[in-house]
């Protein structure tokens, strides 16, 4: 029971620092690059992306014994397709100006390399709570990513969070300037470098 629960834990652990999709396997860093602009957009993007991923390994895990091995790669395009269309309709739905503003990123999970890479070599081989926990400790080492990077651009790029204004007015009648770098994508892939540096650091102590 307690060899049980330690694998649990291991599956939903391992991504979210040891085995971090963006900062250890480097997956996944397009969208990082690209929806942290603001702190809003990169939340939704990091819990569609953690939900698709988890349900996505489930149902493939559930299946993976009646899946005939030469098609199984077209059967995962179909489970994490159908999940995919079912989130982005949810946000057009719910939250309209989010999915605007994430535009066909929502879409471009279906081709995300983390949500593959997990339906290839786990689900296929472990059973469904397992790779339920699996997903969701994915979806959560990459949506960590995310926040933390969005939080930094949204800060520094515009002085706002989830688009309220946090650095006070007075600041800027001071001569305070808002670094417009942090609202271009080079600054999320130099924030992405400075995050792997950081955690290879602290590893090695």
């Amino acid at each position: 029971m307690k060899l049980t629960r330690t694998k649990h834990y291991k599956a939903f652990a391992s991504p979210l620092l040891q085995n971090n999709p963006i900062s250890i396997q480097s997956l996944g860093i397009c969208s990082a690059l690209a929806v942290t602009v603001q702190l809003k957009t990169a939340s939704v993007m990091a819990i569609s992306l953690t939900l698709v991923l988890a349900f996505s390994n489930l149902i493939i895990s559930l299946m993976r014994n009646h899946i005939p091995r030469n098609i199984r790669m077209i059967v995962e395009l179909c489970v994490i397709a159908t999940l995919v269309i079912l989130a982005d309709e949810i946000l057009k739905a719910f939250f309209y100006d989010i999915s605007k503003q994430l535009s066909v990123f929502v879409g471009l999970i279906i081709t995300n390399c983390i949500v593959m890479g997990r339906a290839e070599t786990y689900a296929l081989g472990n059973p469904p709570g397992m790779s339920f926990l699996d997903g969701l400790g994915n979806g959560a080492g990459y949506g960590s990513i995310l926040i933390a990077v969005a939080f930094i651009r949204e800060f520094l790029g515009a002085g706002k969070l989830f688009g309220y204004q946090i650095i006070p007015n007075l600041f800027y009648n001071m001569g305070y300037e808002n670094m417009g770098f942090m609202q271009l994508a080079p600054a999320a892939f130099i924030i992405i470098g400075l995050l792997v540096w950081l955690q290879k650091s602290l590893e090695k102590e």
